[in-house]
């Protein structure tokens, strides 16, 4: 208030007993609080009339319910204050303002409406001058004194003069009475304190409250602290980033960064997304402008937005479906393979037909292709030849040593240096929908604690899922059904088996001997010239010559080894030229020992002479064919047989049957040992090799049967089959390789199992076929026959040397 009225002294003893009665909406007057009050009922007017006709005492009552016009006693609450009008003022509109000051309580005994205002008749509650009776009711005035200071300090409103006053009063009663006109109550909790006549228990019940608003009022004071240091440091940040504004606005910089943001949304309407992709993408643009361009964060979604535009989301090449010209380009670019080249232009087929008869090519599913076969044989090359056969973008994906699953499927954002997977990648570098892509060496996929790879790309390899494969990194689908996917392996072996299953598996073997002549006169020679930049007038290769590195300076199934010898004679003869010995080089054997020195590879077959117990056994590699040398001692013993050469448990097993045949039918074969007395040692060269399978089960038979009557074995005769207990000769794999290997080492007569012709007869080339003698066996018996000398010959070879 503007001026403080200073309390009237109550003297209870005058209070009359009946008193007018002025009904109070939503307010209560304690003793010693001073307020204005606005009369506008009629009763309420007559009842001020009458009070200041006489003492102008009147006694306050507070309605229950501030909305009732009209209060009956049952409206008002029983408990009320005594209080004096100090000044009445009538207003323009009909009503009185009037200044009371409560005097003291009282408590309404009855309650009646006469002559147009209500009059009570009182119980007055006399409140004696009261002082502390205990130390702790000094402590409770004291802490009620500190509190009013507490809210002072944390902003509650409070005259300055209203609390000196407070801090002066030492009565609890007056005390809890004045602070009750101070804080905020409802009607309730400010009726129960008026009808508490003991002052102690009033003054606690006012610490309570004071209390209560101190904590309200601290949490207001730190939700103003933190909105004020919000608001300071937006306005900071605000004023700070308008400086910045104005900076690179001076220097030019706002409007490259507007050029910046309009240049991304124009690519990306250029990029032809899927619509739900595209808007997607400019609300992270819109992201992106509201950032600070330096930021981390900003870098981050720049590059994402960048990756997600140069995607070919609807860029593609039209196929060439030309069946003449792809044969003529596959035949340019690889020599024989025809049942390779007949299933690629199979597939040339399909397209052509879905085109000519405007089928949807979402409709045609056709398998993933993959070339098996060991290194050199053109695997990569001949996907190459089908992209540009097919007038496709061509990329190769290395899955050798992937461990990672995220290789293949990116990683999400929140890693730091994040990026998509492989297959994304080749995508963009494509630049099309439609490209080739080659899984090079999909069988040298591992996995470890980071993933399993291949089971990434199942979804990638399956033409029921792969329209809508989502990358971590750019979390949304890209349809890859247009993809033609191209795999490659050594060895099918080690190809996850649901991986596998969605494998259309192609064979590529080995070359023979004319085969690689072949490819070297027509491809590699060429080539190589090309590349050291000589011409037919410089330079002429001899079929003999490349026969001479084919046979003793590689050994492959392949003809990448061939490839760096035939590099190798060219670089030295562009040497030559560069030292002025400038002349037409003919390449013959002489040269070539010359150039590339000594011989590296002299077949085994020619190093020495038949020998007992020693037979030429044929395996299978990932890497080719092979020719395995199995050796076969007898040595006195306890009936034991030892196997050496790091050989497998299937491998281990053939021998222990070969050896079981040959006991049940030593006498047949005029064997006089006691295999109760003797060891046989059964040896593998090459013995840091893991060696395995049945296929080296009639080979370990016949050194076995050689050493056993020492007759000697045709070196020149090769072998591979299983054998079984009775004699009888299985069927085993991989016999192209292991033919061509023979040829390789001059093999002149190669023993297959019977059931094995006609896989044998349509797979081998007919050159190859001219060169070696195939016999094919049904048992044993038939092997033994034609690899072993016969006993006679053994005999007359002995009577001579005793000659």
């Amino acid at each position: 208030m503007a001026e403080m009225i200073q309390p009237h002294e109550q003297n209870e003893t005058r209070f009359p007993e009946e008193l007018p009665v002025l009904p109070l909406r939503d307010i209560v007057i304690f003793p010693m609080m001073i307020a204005p009050l606005f009369v506008g009922r009629e009763f309420s007017l007559n009842a001020i009339e009458e009070s200041l006709k006489e003492h102008k005492l009147i006694f306050l009552l507070t309605q229950k319910d501030k909305e009732t016009e009209e209060p009956t006693p049952e409206d008002l609450y029983e408990f009320g204050t005594v209080a004096v009008i100090l000044k009445a003022m009538k207003m323009g509109d009909g009503r009185v303002k009037i200044l009371v000051q409560g005097l003291g309580r009282a408590k309404v005994k009855k309650l009646e409406k006469e002559d147009g205002y209500y009059k009570a008749t009182l119980e007055h509650i006399v409140e004696e001058e009261y002082t502390p009776q205990s130390l702790e009711e000094e402590a409770l005035i004291k802490l009620v004194k500190d509190q009013i200071e507490r809210i002072v300090a944390l902003g509650k409103q409070i005259p300055p003069d209203m609390v000196a006053i407070l801090r002066s009063i030492e009565d609890p009663g007056r005390l809890a009475d004045l602070v009750a006109g101070q804080i905020e109550l409802s009607t309730e909790e400010a009726m129960e304190l008026l009808s508490i006549t003991n002052p102690i228990e009033r003054l606690r019940k006012i610490s309570e409250k004071l209390e209560h608003e101190i904590k309200v009022l601290e949490i207001q004071e730190l939700i103003r602290t933190k909105a004020r240091e919000s608001m300071e440091k937006e306005q900071k940040e605000y004023f700070l980033r308008q400086q910045l504004r104005a900076i690179r606005k001076e220097l030019g910089e706002e409007e490259e960064r507007t050029k910046e943001i309009e240049e991304y949304k124009e690519k990306i309407r250029k990029a032809k997304m899927p619509q739900e992709i595209e808007e997607a993408v400019l609300k992270e643009l819109s992201r992106l402008e509201k950032m600070h361009p330096e930021s981390a964060e900003a870098g981050v979604l720049r590059t994402y937005i960048e990756w997600m535009i140069e995607l070919p989301w609807s860029k593609r090449t039209r196929d060439k479906l030309d069946i003449e010209k792809a044969r003529q380009i596959l035949d340019e670019d690889h020599y024989d393979l025809e049942k390779v080249k007949n299933r690629i232009l199979e597939y040339l087929a399909v397209k052509a037909l879905i085109k000519k008869r405007k089928k949807k090519v979402k409709d045609a599913k056709q398998p993933t292709i993959c070339f098996v076969g060991p290194p050199g044989v053109g695997k990569t090359s001949l996907a190459r030849s089908i992209a540009r056969a097919l007038g496709r973008k061509f990329v190769r994906i290395s899955l050798g040593g992937v461990r990672d699953e995220a290789e293949i499927r990116g990683h999400r954002r929140t890693y730091v240096g994040a990026m998509p997977g492989k297959i994304i990648q080749a995508l963009k570098k494509a630049g099309t929908k439609n490209p080739v892509i080659l899984l090079d060496e999909i069988d040298k996929m591992a996995s470890d604690f980071r993933g399993d790879p291949a089971a990434a790309l199942l979804e990638v390899l399956d033409p029921e899922q792969n329209r809508e494969f989502v990358d971590n990194y750019i979390n949304h689908p890209f349809d890859l059904s247009e993809v033609l996917f191209i795999a490659t392996a050594n060895t099918p072996h080690t190809i996850p088996e649901p991986l596998y299953d969605r494998l259309e598996v192609l064979n590529l073997p080995g070359y023979t001997e004319y085969e690689k002549l072949q490819i070297a006169k027509r491809y590699i020679v060429p080539k190589q010239m090309k590349n050291h930049v000589l011409t037919e007038d410089d330079i002429e290769f001899t079929d003999s010559a490349l026969l001479h590195i084919i046979r003793h300076y590689t050994r492959e199934a392949g003809v990448r080894n061939l490839d760096r010898k035939i590099a190798a004679v060219c670089r030295k003869i562009a040497l030559w030229i560069s030292e002025g010995k400038e002349k037409k080089y003919k390449v013959t054997k002489k040269l070539i020992e010359k150039i590339l020195g000594a011989p590296k590879f002299v077949p085994e077959l020619e190093l020495g002479e038949d020998e007992v117990g020693v037979a030429t056994g044929l395996a299978w590699t990932p890497v080719g064919g092979d020719v395995l040398f199995i050796e076969v001692i007898v040595t006195k013993g306890s009936g034991r047989l030892i196997l050496t050469g790091r050989l497998g448990d299937i491998m281990k097993e053939s021998a222990q049957a070969a050896l079981g045949f040959i006991k049940a039918n030593a006498d047949k074969y005029n064997i006089k040992h006691d295999f109760s007395k003797i060891d046989i040692h059964v040896h593998v060269p090459a013995g840091a090799i893991p060696k395995d399978g049945p296929s080296a089960g009639i080979t370990i038979a016949t050194a076995m049967l050689s050493a056993l009557t020492e007759r000697k074995v045709r070196k020149e005769v090769a072998m591979t089959g299983e054998i079984t207990l009775g004699g009888k000769v299985l069927p085993v794999g991989g016999l192209k390789e292991k033919i061509l290997a023979a040829l390789r080492y001059g093999a002149k007569t190669v023993l297959l199992p019977e059931k094995n012709r006609a896989e044998v007869m349509e797979e081998l080339p007919e050159e190859a076929k001219k060169k070696v003698n195939l016999v094919f066996v049904d048992r044993v018996e038939k092997v033994f026959e034609l690899a072993l000398y016969p006993e006679e010959k053994k005999s007359r070879t002995r009577t001579k040397k005793k000659k």
